[in-house]
């Protein structure tokens, strides 16, 4: 299936979480902390990090940006801190979900799962196309990529993490309407997953950021409907 790094400080927290992943197919390896966690994303072939926030040398945070700033390797926290301004930054720093402790390994298989689908989703053609390319999605200036995780906007590569890669897509795939909230998590992250509206909102925050001096924002904000991409990008 995927091969899992999964950093926590707790020797008991990791146990049960490899348990989960392991029982769903996966192969983990483990780190006690930050600097371990790095390493084996920097020399292993790994396809999904899951970490804890608050850990000794880098915090989930700091790891986090360090990955980050060469990788767009798909992350999943598990953290014992619920503020919502701990979310908020978790995935505005580039996180695909968080999950607070105490969780129900379940639910973290399950959404682990669903991060791993989207990143397939977006590398893979289409069941029946054989190898027939997926064509980008283009609109105007600004062009997505999804099989080969790619984004450009007025000639200049963007990195975008495969959620914030997704979110783009979907609007980009129909300029000028109005898409929820809600809609976006359904095609994003698929039916029956829990992801709040601020979550979706700090990922369109983060992709603006991302593309801000490159060109026009190209997302407008329907207050109280959802997101639409503008009709018209020069």
């Amino acid at each position: 299936m995927a091969r899992i790094v999964v950093a926590d400080d707790d020797g008991h927290i990791r146990e049960v979480v490899k348990y989960a992943l392991e029982q769903a197919g996966h192969s983990v390896l483990e780190a006690r902390d930050g600097a371990e966690a790095l390493a084996l994303v920097r020399q292993s072939d790994v396809d999904l990090a899951v970490l804890d926030i608050v850990m000794p040398e880098d915090s989930g945070l700091e790891l986090c940006r360090k990955i980050r700033a060469h990788s767009s390797l798909p992350i999943v926290f598990v953290s014992s801190r619920d503020e919502e301004l701990d979310r908020v930054l978790g995935l505005e720093l580039g996180a695909d979900d968080y999950i607070t402790k105490p969780f129900s390994p379940r639910e973290l298989v399950a959404r682990v799962g669903a991060v791993l689908r989207r990143v397939r989703m977006d590398r893979q053609p289409p069941e029946g196309l054989g190898a027939t390319r997926q064509q980008p999605s283009v609109h105007g200036p600004l062009e997505v990529d999804l099989e080969r995780h790619r984004c450009s906007y007025h000639g200049r590569q963007i990195a975008l993490t495969v959620t914030e890669l997704g979110l783009l897509a979907t609007l980009v795939q129909a300029p000028g309407r109005v898409l929820s909230r809600q809609q976006l998590v359904e095609r994003v992250y698929g039916r029956g997953h829990f992801i709040t509206e601020r979550t979706v909102d700090s990922h369109i925050r983060r992709v603006r950021s991302k593309l801000s001096g490159h060109g026009p924002d190209p997302i407008e904000t329907v207050y109280g409907a959802g997101y639409r991409m503008r009709e018209v990008l020069e």
